[in-house]
């Protein structure tokens, strides 16, 4: 499919509940609304196409860029491109989701992710902190840099609650996913999770709430599934 059959499609998925729903969690003009699972519709027509994907996301219009993320390849995927995405992202679906995905499932995520966390900016921020998450969900615990992940624990059970707004939220999903997904570190997450406690994030008058990571671990580990990983990050 060209960019401009992709548009027209994308243009009759629009729906108009989803797109209100989306402007109360950030989106904005120009976009349709299109639910994510008519964006997989789209996806099964088009398979990977990295090339579109990078069109795509050049439009601007936040269900083509979300689109984006689902068809470009991740093993061709450059580090300029990412760092191209990640700027561009200007609400969390794209920052935390669209880039951060494609980023975990790239052979620069975790160069990119470290990067990010330094930055001013939220939204690049965020993609950071979420892109880190879905790495240790994705790679064996032999392959991560343990040492690393214990010291990024500890810098958010310090800076957590003075961080940026997604921030908070994604450093407090980072807690969880590596209580869930790196066994030798459960034991530390949980004393973070313990420490940080109820993470307030502002989610824009939404029903959404930040999970309590001390629970959510805990539901982990009854469920005796700490330490299996995940195929992939995108879904």
């Amino acid at each position: 499919m060209t960019k401009d059959e992709v548009m027209l499609e994308l243009s009759k998925f629009g729906n108009e509940q989803t797109k209100k729903i989306f402007t109360r969690h950030g989106a904005r003009e120009p976009f349709y609304g299109v639910k994510v699972g008519d964006l997989k519709t789209l996806v099964k027509k088009i398979k990977t196409d990295h090339n579109l994907a990078l069109e795509l996301y050049e439009t601007g219009n936040s269900d083509a860029m979300y689109l984006a993320g689902l068809i470009a390849d991740e093993t061709i995927v450059s580090r300029e491109e990412l760092q191209n995405w990640a700027k561009k992202a200007y609400w969390y679906m794209l920052s935390e989701y669209t880039v951060a995905w494609l980023a975990a499932e790239s052979q620069h995520g975790w160069e990119l992710a470290l990067l990010w966390i330094e930055s001013d900016e939220e939204g690049i921020a965020s993609a950071g902190w979420s892109t880190l998450s879905n790495l240790v969900s994705l790679k064996p615990d032999e392959e991560l840099d343990q040492e690393e992940l214990s010291t990024l624990l500890d810098r958010v059970a310090r800076d957590i609650h003075h961080s940026h707004n997604r921030v908070r939220y994604t450093m407090n999903g980072f807690v969880i996913a590596v209580g869930s997904y790196v066994e030798s570190l459960t034991k530390k997450a949980n004393k973070v999770a313990t420490i940080i406690g109820k993470v307030s994030v502002d989610v824009g008058g939404t029903a959404c709430k930040v999970p309590m990571a001390t629970e959510y671990i805990k539901k982990i580990e009854n469920m005796g599934n700490i330490g299996k990983k995940r195929k992939a990050a995108r879904c």
